[in-house]
C-alpha cells in the first residue's frame, strides 16, 4: 500500500488535471471512458477518500480511528480489509464486532461495509452459516463476537479490523479479552495488522489504546462528525448541531473527544450534563449598545476573576454567574482570556461587566493584592470589586460549590468545555487532574458561586441545602 503522502500529492495532481478541463471538455472525458475504466474510477477508493481515511505511512502494527459519529469509519475500515484482500491473497482476516449480528449489519452488509464497497466481478461470497467471507482470489474473513472471547483464542489470523471497539462487553473484562486474545493470535505473514474503529467512550479498552498510541506504539487518526460534511445530509447535520453541538454528548459523540471521569472528582460528567440548560433570554443590546441589558429571571449577577500570576502564565478566569429568586444559580459565560496582560484581562473583565449588567466582581487578591483592583479601576469596572484571600486549598473551597451541584441548585446555560473540564479534574483531598498547571476558570466560577449562594448576602446559605 502506497503511503498516504505519495498518493494524495497523485491525486492532488491527477484532479487538478481534471478539474482545469472545460465542462464540454470534462464530460468528453468522461463519455470516452469504457464501462469498465468508468466502474473502476467509481471504486478507486483513494480518489474518493479523505486523507485521514487512508492507512498511515510506515511500519505498524496497530491503526486505531477515533473519531466521532459519520466520520467514515466503518467505510475506511471497509476499504481497507478490501485492499488487504486484493493485495495479499493468501491473508487471513478477523472481522471482531460487540456481536456477530453487528458484524454482519454493519461491516459487512452495511451500506459502507465489505459488499457494499466492493467491485462487482470481485466481491467476496458471503456464507452466513460458516461466518465466513471468501475473495475470487483466495483472501478469507472470519466473523467473531466479542462478547465471546474464547472464540478467538486459537485462530490465527494476518489482519483484523474491530469496529466500535468502546461497545464491546466490558463486564468480566471481556473487551481486554477479546483483544487480547486478538494479538495472540495475529501471527501470519510478515507483517500482521490490526484496525479499530470505534467513537471514543471512556472504557479501559480505548484508555489502553490511547495511552499506547501516546507511547508511539498505536497509529491514531482522530476525526470529527464535520470531517465529512460533504457526504452527510445537510438535514442530519443541522439537527446534530442543533441538539448536541453544545452538550458533553456532542463532544463525544461528534467531535471525538475522549471525556473520563477521573476518580474521586469533585464533578463528574454526568453531573454537569444533568445540570445543562439553554441559556435565559438578554433584553437590551448590551455591550455598548446603549441599553441596559438584564438578563431575565435573575436578581444578582457577579463575575468572578482568578488573576494569572505572570502575562505568560496561566488564563486569567473570569466567569459570569446569577442567581434567582428561588435560590437557583445560572453558570452564563466563561470570559476568560489566555497569556493576557494586567491591562487585557482587566479590560475583558470590563467588557463582562457591561455586557452582562454584573453587580459586583469577586476577584482573588492572592497574586498581586491591591494590584488588581487598582488594575480593574483602571480598565473603567465601574461596579463594586470585592477582593478575596484563599486562605484554603482549591478543593477545599470548591467542595461547597459542588455541593451545590449535588443538590440541584446550579444550573450551565450551555456548554463550557474548557471550565468544565477544569471542574472535572479537581478531586476531593486537594488534588488537581485536570487540563493546564492550574483551575484558573474552575476557581473564578468557586469565588462566583460562593458569593452568590454561600456568602453572607447570598440566597440562601448552605444551610438550606
Amino acid at each position: 500500500m502506497q503511503p498516504r503522502a505519495q498518493i494524495a500529492a497523485m491525486k492532488a495532481e491527477w484532479l487538478d488535471d481534471l478539474l482545469s478541463l472545460a465542462p464540454d471538455a470534462l464530460r468528453d472525458w468522461h463519455g470516452s471512458l469504457t464501462r469498465t475504466e468508468a466502474r473502476a474510477l467509481a471504486y478507486h477508493w483513494p480518489l474518493w477518500a479523505r486523507y485521514e481515511q487512508l492507512p498511515p505511512a510506515g511500519e505498524w502494527h496497530t491503526w486505531l480511528i477515533c473519531a466521532g459519529r459519520g466520520f467514515g469509519k466503518t467505510r475506511a475500515g471497509a476499504e481497507w480489509v478490501r485492499v488487504v484482500a486484493r493485495t495479499d491473497p493468501k491473508a487471513r482476516i478477523a472481522l471482531v464486532g460487540a456481536s456477530l449480528a453487528e458484524v454482519r449489519a454493519v461491516m459487512i452488509e452495511g451500506e459502507s461495509g465489505i459488499l457494499a464497497v466492493s467491485p462487482p466481478e470481485t466481491r467476496p461470497v458471503w456464507e452466513p452459516s460458516l461466518r465466513r467471507l471468501s475473495w475470487p482470489g483466495g483472501a478469507m474473513a472470519m466473523c467473531y463476537s466479542a462478547a465471546e472471547p474464547e472464540s478467538l483464542r486459537g485462530p490465527e489470523h494476518g489482519y483484523a479490523w474491530c469496529d466500535e471497539i468502546a461497545k464491546w462487553e466490558n463486564s468480566g473484562e471481556r473487551a481486554i479479552a477479546a483483544w487480547d486474545n486478538l494479538l495472540m493470535g495475529l501471527r501470519l505473514g510478515t507483517s500482521p495488522r490490526a484496525l479499530a474503529t470505534t467513537t471514543p467512550r471512556a472504557v479501559p479498552l480505548v484508555r489502553r489504546l490511547l495511552e499506547e498510541a501516546q507511547a508511539g506504539e498505536v497509529a491514531l487518526t482522530h476525526g470529527t462528525t464535520w470531517d465529512n460534511l460533504g457526504n452527510l445530509p445537510t438535514r442530519f447535520v443541522n439537527r446534530m448541531r442543533r441538539q448536541f453541538g453544545r452538550t458533553t454528548l456532542g463532544r463525544q459523540e461528534l467531535d471525538g473527544e475522549l471525556l473520563t471521569d477521573i476518580e474521586g472528582a469533585l464533578w463528574t460528567r454526568a453531573l454537569l450534563e444533568a445540570c445543562r440548560t439553554t441559556p435565559p433570554p438578554l433584553q437590551g443590546r448590551g455591550s455598548g449598545g446603549g441599553e441596559a441589558t438584564k438578563t431575565s429571571g435573575l436578581t444578582r449577577i457577579v463575575i468572578g476573576v482568578d488573576p494569572p500570576a505572570s502575562a505568560h502564565g496561566d488564563a486569567c478566569g473570569i466567569v459570569v454567574c446569577g442567581a434567582d429568586e428561588k435560590g437557583l444559580a445560572t453558570v452564563l459565560a466563561d470570559e476568560s482570556v489566555e497569556r493576557a496582560s494586567p491591562e487585557q484581562w482587566a479590560r475583558a473583565v470590563a467588557r463582562a461587566a457591561e455586557k452582562w449588567k454584573a453587580d459586583r466582581v469577586i476577584a482573588e487578591a492572592n497574586q498581586g493584592g491591591a494590584m488588581v483592583e487598582s488594575v480593574m479601576r483602571a480598565a473603567d469596572v465601574g461596579l463594586p470589586v470585592r477582593l478575596v484571600h484563599a486562605s484554603r486549598g482549591k478543593a477545599a473551597r470548591a467542595e461547597p460549590v459542588a455541593a451545590l451541584y449535588e443538590a440541584g441548585r446550579v444550573r450551565h446555560a450551555g456548554l463550557f468545555a474548557k471550565l468544565e473540564d477544569q471542574l472535572c479534574g479537581l478531586t476531593i483531598g486537594g488534588g488537581y487532574e485536570g487540563p493546564g498547571r492550574s483551575p484558573d476558570r474552575a476557581d473564578a466560577l468557586v469565588w462566583a458561586l460562593t458569593e452568590l449562594m454561600l456568602g453572607r448576602s447570598g440566597r440562601p446559605g448552605i444551610k438550606a441545602l
